[in-house]
């Protein structure tokens, strides 16, 4: 690896696990967030979702951004965005403050993942493209996992508002290392998408207001009905203008692609399987065994250490075997692990008993997260790339939103905080819907079949079908 291609990797992989991190880093702080600044249930969905769900909607925006003016300048601005947030949410004295600034985070976050994508990708020579891309999946698929155990191990150690505090000094190193040290690019000159970005925006968020509100308003009052009859018919017209959009936010041609398509059902169906039940189980151990933020973390350690050494393998064979089939196997491996733990949950279950599970999960977790990035590339034109990364990862991020949303209305209706007991009640048949969703993901994956990378002409009107 040279010098460039070197500074290109460590930047744009830190970047991608400070902001992958986030996602999920205040789960096993909930509980004392809950008490701290006194917030219902409703309240601390959003401090997930409005990461999240600010992130899925601008992730293509932030793209598009940087095919416009530049992707390195872009990048350094969204970390600029990101760390100002970062402190405004170790600051925030109410839950709605925080819930603010986590979306701010998810709009500096949006911009700098395709954007780390698409400058490594163009920074690699073609030979090693599989293992590079590998190992920045993998790296976010390790960020993702370690967010439990960080945010529980800083909480424990210090307070919560520290699991946002150090963002800030990596991100005031990265934004000026990455105009000094990233060679600046640009993709096809477009403009960016206004109206998709309106209508992706509202009907999104009308949908995921009327999921986290449904259980505590009543889910035939008239603000959910409408939250979520504006929000489908939002999302609607959002695909029709998209087919007739001259410079698309999402352009629908990719799905013209089997493995494009296909990649990113199951991305969906895993994030929303696996964000979901996360952010129970992080409460689990906390809330109905009595364990400490740290304690909880390093009770799903056996989760998230298998991707340090699940990942770099799988993506060093992703070229060789088919991204495919790693991708299938880590879903069902996802899936058998979240059903394994839905059976053997009980306010008394033994830590013990959840050891395996924890750990096939993490393996599956591993094999999806180091190939997907390579196969969703080369689904695509290189020069479609920087879309491409946004639209899958708008997608997956998608995907955790809606989990988060729907197992937690699960959970509400079947059970609650009330007791140990009821929490259970509630996160049992939350666990089995998203080990079915995940599934279902795998079955997905595994009919991507083997690809072979797309290099038409940026002429050509239509992707290859694979």
């Amino acid at each position: 690896m040279n010098h460039k291609v070197g500074w290109t990797f460590a930047i744009s992989s830190l970047a991608v696990f400070m902001v992958t991190l986030d996602n999920l880093v205040v789960t096993t702080a909930v509980p004392v967030i809950r008490e701290d600044l006194h917030a219902g249930i409703a309240g601390l969905e959003w401090t997930v979702n409005a990461y999240t769900l600010v992130f899925a909607v601008l992730l293509l925006t932030g793209a598009a951004l940087g095919d416009r003016f530049g992707r390195r300048l872009m990048f350094s601005i969204g970390l600029g965005i990101f760390t100002v947030a970062s402190a405004g949410a170790a600051l925030a004295p109410t839950i709605g403050a925080l819930d603010a600034a986590r979306a701010i985070q998810g709009l500096g976050g949006a911009i700098v993942m395709p954007l780390s994508l698409t400058i490594l990708s163009a920074a690699v020579p073609a030979e090693r493209r599989g293992l590079a891309l590998g190992a920045w999946g993998g790296i976010s698929g390790l960020a993702v996992a370690f967010g439990p155990l960080v945010g529980g191990a800083v909480v424990d150690g210090i307070s919560w508002h520290w699991i946002f505090w150090l963002n800030v000094p990596i991100g005031l190193v990265l934004a000026p290392l990455a105009m000094v040290r990233l060679d600046e690019s640009r993709g096809p000159a477009s403009s960016v998408d206004v109206p998709g970005l309106v209508l992706a925006s509202g009907g999104l968020f009308g949908v995921v207001w009327g999921l986290v509100r449904g259980n505590s308003v009543g889910w035939g009052s008239p603000e959910i009905l409408v939250a979520l009859v504006a929000g489908g018919a939002a999302v609607v017209l959002f695909v029709l203008w998209e087919l007739r959009a001259p410079h698309p936010m999402l352009p629908l041609r990719f799905f013209r692609s089997r493995a494009f398509t296909l990649s990113s059902v199951a991305s969906l169906l895993m994030s929303f399987g696996m964000f979901g039940s996360v952010f129970l189980l992080a409460q689990f151990f906390q809330t109905v065994q009595g364990y400490s933020p740290l304690g909880s973390g390093l009770r799903i350690l056996p989760w998230t250490a298998m991707p340090m050494i699940v990942a770099p393998i799988a993506g060093a064979m992703s070229d060789r075997i088919g991204g495919h089939r790693l991708l299938g196997a880590g879903l069902a491996l996802q899936a058998i692990g979240l059903g394994w733990i839905a059976a053997v949950s009980t306010p008394t279950t033994p830590y013990i008993d959840l050891v395996l599970p924890f750990s096939i999960s993490g393996i599956g977790m591993g094999l999806f997260f180091a190939p997907v990035a390579n196969v969703v590339l080369s689904s695509v034109r290189p020069e479609e790339e920087g879309q491409a990364s946004g639209a899958n990862n708008a997608i997956r991020e998608l995907g955790g939103v809606l989990g988060v949303a729907v197992l937690v209305a699960i959970f509400s209706h079947y059970g609650g905080y009330a007791s140990g007991q009821t929490f259970t009640d509630g996160l049992v048949p939350s666990v089995w819907v998203g080990a079915v969703i995940v599934a279902v993901g795998s079955i997905a994956a595994f009919g991507i079949g083997r690809q072979r990378r797309t290099h038409a002409p940026a002429v050509t009107p239509a992707l290859e079908s694979v």
